[in-house]
């Protein structure tokens, strides 16, 4: 074993390492409350000047951290926040949080990756392990983040230590958090791998699963939200098809779930929403077609559940025509913004596609 990663265990050990936070966002400040709650000193970095100071003056603002604990570690001195990049060289972990959004052409836009990957490179050394657990295509970790930290001078497993661990975060989830939800870790190499799941199992109670390369934990958060989204997809087929045939699509569900195996109970809806569902296996389908590979099965899924906001109004339209009453003109309350219930987050949120639709069609729309 490595100098180096001897003295990496044994800060992780006895909880002298600092750990850097890039990102303090749904993922990121969650993350860095529980690196600090557990007893390592906490480094929060943000481009965002509110986010920064909101850290620094002890004021939460994502829904699953309990303020009292927040307070807490701030108020000790265990979280701090800045954005000043520089202050990397002060820390011996760090784990990059940001978003990857899709752009215009439903392609990935990794740009916060690559910008966040060269802030901290600009400021690494050796020792150094960093954990990339933004969402992506496979690939990333190895062809994207190590070249850039190895133009550095440094080697990959040698001189620093390089993994993907990919976010598992649920806003609203009252039994699964941070803290006890399994996490995933694949390193370039072995060194990389052991050093992050033995920072992770230090802090998590979830327990660590250990894979073979960065590709292999990024292809499988791919799959975990393109499982969903597609199970997703057939519920909203099997309500359009029993709203046909005029049976109840819930009572079927419902049916359908006493069955204690082969089934799992997935609902229809006005489309899908958040930072990951809706976006995640467009990551796939863009890498796929690097393999000429077409993903048809997830692209019909795509259009069914895009389609899902129009449907609904449709379906309001025909309720309103029943009753005699038109679409245009009529007084429509949305109930909800936020895409699924009890959280304060409207990204990619279909209710905002379904009001657009109810405006356009005339109707005199409030939320």
């Amino acid at each position: 074993m490595s100098n180096l990663k001897t003295e990496m265990l044994a800060k992780i050990a006895d909880k002298s390492a600092v750990i850097g936070i890039v990102g303090l966002g749904y993922v990121g400040l969650p993350l860095a409350t529980e690196f600090a709650k557990s007893g390592y000193k906490t480094i929060g970095f943000d481009v965002q000047e509110k986010k920064v100071a909101l850290v620094n003056q002890g004021h939460n603002y994502i829904g699953d951290i309990v303020d009292d604990v927040f307070k807490e570690v701030v108020a000790s001195g265990m979280l701090s926040a800045t954005n000043d990049f520089s202050f990397i060289k002060d820390v011996d972990a760090v784990a990059i949080c940001v978003p990857t959004p899709l752009d215009k052409y439903q392609q990935p836009d990794i740009s916060y990756v690559k910008g966040s990957a060269e802030s901290v490179a600009a400021h690494s050394h050796k020792g150094m392990l960093v954990v990339l657990e933004s969402t992506t295509y496979p690939g990333t970790t190895e062809e994207l983040l190590k070249p850039i930290f190895e133009s550095t001078g440094l080697v990959c497993g040698e001189d620093f230590y390089l993994a993907f661990s990919p976010e598992r975060v649920d806003p609203g989830n009252k039994q699964y958090k941070t803290k006890n939800t399994p996490k995933v870790i694949g390193g370039c190499g072995k060194d990389s791998t052991q050093v992050a799941a033995a920072l992770y199992r230090n802090v998590l109670e979830g327990g660590v699963y250990e894979v073979s390369t960065p590709a292999v934990a990024e292809m499988e958060k791919l799959l975990e939200n393109t499982y969903r989204n597609i199970n997703i997809g057939l519920a909203n087929e099997m309500a359009i098809i029993c709203n046909r045939m005029g049976i109840n699509v819930w009572e079927v569900i419902d049916a359908a779930k006493t069955k204690p195996y082969g089934f799992q109970a997935f609902y229809p809806g006005p489309g899908l929403g958040g930072h990951c569902i809706p976006l995640d296996p467009f990551y796939l389908a863009w890498k796929a077609r690097e393999y000429d590979y077409h993903t048809r099965l997830i692209e019909t899924s795509g259009e069914i559940n895009t389609a899902m906001p129009e449907y609904v109004v449709d379906r309001a339209m025909k309720i309103l025509n029943r009753n005699k009453k038109a679409m245009n003109g009529a007084n429509v309350l949305v109930l909800g913004v936020a895409y699924k219930n009890d959280i304060d987050d409207y990204r990619e949120s279909p209710a905002l596609n379904v009001i657009d639709h109810l405006i356009s069609e005339g109707a005199n729309t409030k939320f």
